[in-house]
């Protein structure tokens, strides 16, 4: 089950199958798509991720798969695949919660927020091992890039699970907070984001999307970076930041 709620600027996504430890059948994908196109036709600012329960998301749900007849195709490259994508190119900041086991595609709706807060139990890795089966969801990527080949591989033959610490400290997210704090802090993060300049955000995240999948070099980027500067220069934010700094008061952006 898939919950949505938006209060003001602020939309929040939540995986709410708490007795499956939030893992995701075809349908669940789906109503996780619709939730995203909800949220951006509702105009927010920013949003939040979050699975209900003792588990961010432990992957696909299984309970009902045969094996021989499992049309992998279809669940990861017809349903998985377009729904990362579609959270990646998301028209706001977006932050996840990430607590207990993100596994799988759990793993990879992760890599698809901008921002990720880790609670310090959460458990990060590739449990594969265990099925016979291979990291999916953009996993090895991320690993690769974040850990390199050798502790990558460590990982996946091992089927060792990191603690949000270690991700955190490895490079893996973004900030590791006790379990008690984490939801509070990545609410207050979208919280402040969405009070910003917005668009500006919006330019940084094509940028870094840019950058990365390009592999862009120094002068390249900047070279985008001054053309993003250039469009933004007739916004109505960038008027307002700089009217701001002038008169020494905070700024009220609308993020156009």
């Amino acid at each position: 089950m898939i919950d949505l709620t938006v209060a003001g600027d602020v939309a929040t996504v939540v995986l709410n199958a708490p007795t499956k430890r939030n893992s995701l059948d075809e349908q669940a994908l789906r109503d996780l798509g619709r939730a995203y196109d909800e949220a951006d036709a509702a105009g927010v600012r920013a949003l939040v991720l979050r699975g209900e329960g003792r588990a961010f998301c432990a992957g696909r749900d299984i309970s009902g798969v045969d094996p021989r007849d499992d049309d992998v195709i279809g669940y990861l490259g017809g349903l998985v695949t377009p729904l990362l994508q579609r959270m990646a190119r998301f028209p706001a900041p977006t932050f996840a919660v990430a607590h207990g086991a993100c596994l799988g595609v759990g793993l990879g709706l992760l890599i698809a927020t901008d921002v990720v807060y880790v609670a310090e139990s959460a458990k990060i890795g590739s449990p594969f091992a265990a099925l016979g089966a291979t990291l999916d969801s953009g996993g090895h990527a991320l690993f690769v890039e974040r850990l390199g080949a050798h502790r990558a591989l460590d990982l996946i033959y091992t089927g060792r699970l990191m603690s949000g610490t270690e991700a955190v400290s490895s490079g893996l997210f973004s900030r590791v907070l006790p379990d008690d704090e984490v939801v509070q802090a990545t609410t207050d993060a979208a919280a402040t984001a969405a009070r910003g300049a917005t668009a500006a955000f919006l330019a940084s995240k094509q940028l870094v999307a840019r950058i990365r999948d390009e592999r862009l070099a120094l002068w390249e980027s900047i070279d985008l970076e001054n053309a993003a500067q250039a469009a933004l220069r007739d916004t109505d934010d960038y008027r307002e930041g700089f009217a701001a700094f002038q008169e020494k008061r905070t700024p009220e952006f609308r993020g156009r």
